[in-house]
């Protein structure tokens, strides 16, 4: 793969505002590190898996940018406000953008091809944050889907709001370790995790299928994004919402929706028929 000698995010002007804020979060989480007991530790673990698992993968990534499977609408709303937890904006502006990397996957136009750079594919892009705005007008025209939902529109606006409640009620229940664990370190492990998921996952690992961008396999990424990892079986077959295609490919966002199938929650699901193939 030919990546970029000079990373793009070192000729980006930076936002203010979201370097801010990820300084914080990152410092934040250092400091939960001197806050430790098994209470807050749980506490993390839960939210991790609440704001990544249901609210990014199975929320954001499976059922609203790819409508890999069909749900009741409070349930996709709900799945949406836990997505929103995550600090990774707003249902609008997440999906945009994913559907955006999908049509010029490693190719002039994708917000965060390692052929920019890697630090540009994990984090570069996010802090110079072009084009962090909800109604970019590039953005606009790849999600006529969601615009038309009053609640999507209104929590992409507010998406911060379900955050700043959780971190008000945690420090209230817990003071500092409820607020640096539940808060700031729960949601710098998220957001690296789907970082990782731009970023290593387009770079390193295995290619099943010969898909025309460079996204690859991770074991180790797919343990940090509960299933996303599966990043070449994914690009290949995007509507599926299933991305570990093979017994021993961990794909917890998978279980859950499963989960939420054998609850009647789940419904017109997407599978590839075929774990091994060629996509050109």
């Amino acid at each position: 793969m030919g990546r970029s000698h000079h990373d793009r995010t070192f000729t980006q002007p930076v936002t203010g505002i979201t370097a801010f804020f990820m300084a914080v979060f990152h410092v934040g989480a250092i400091a939960a590190l001197f806050l430790f007991t098994w209470q807050v530790f749980a506490l993390a673990i839960l939210l991790w898996w609440v704001s990544v698992s249901l609210g990014i993968g199975m929320g954001y990534h499976r059922l609203l940018t790819h409508r890999g499977y069909k749900t009741p609408k409070w349930m996709e709303y709900a799945l949406t406000i836990c997505g929103t937890l995550a600090l990774e904006g707003g249902p609008i502006f997440w999906v945009a953008t994913h559907r955006v990397h999908h049509q010029n996957a490693d190719q002039e136009g994708d917000p965060h091809s390692p052929r920019d750079g890697g630090f540009w594919a994990h984090m570069g892009w996010i802090i110079t944050g072009k084009v962090l705005q909800n109604n970019a007008p590039e953005l606009l025209p790849y999600v006529p889907d969601l615009r038309k939902d009053k609640f999507h529109v209104w929590i992409s606006k507010w998406h911060w709001v379900p955050i700043t409640i959780l971190g008000v009620v945690l420090f209230a229940m817990g003071g500092f370790p409820y607020l640096t664990w539940g808060i700031f370190l729960r949601t710098v492990l998220g957001l690296h995790g789907t970082w990782l998921v731009n970023s290593a996952t387009h770079m390193w690992g295995s290619r099943r299928f010969q898909t025309r961008d460079s996204s690859r396999n991770s074991f180790w990424v797919a343990l940090l994004s509960f299933g996303e990892g599966w990043h070449n079986n994914h690009h290949a077959h995007p509507q599926s919402a299933r991305h570990g295609l093979a017994w021993y490919e961990l794909d917890p966002n998978w279980y859950g929706i499963s989960l939420l199938r054998m609850l009647g929650l789940a419904w017109d699901i997407q599978q590839t028929s075929s774990a091994r193939g060629s996509l050109r």
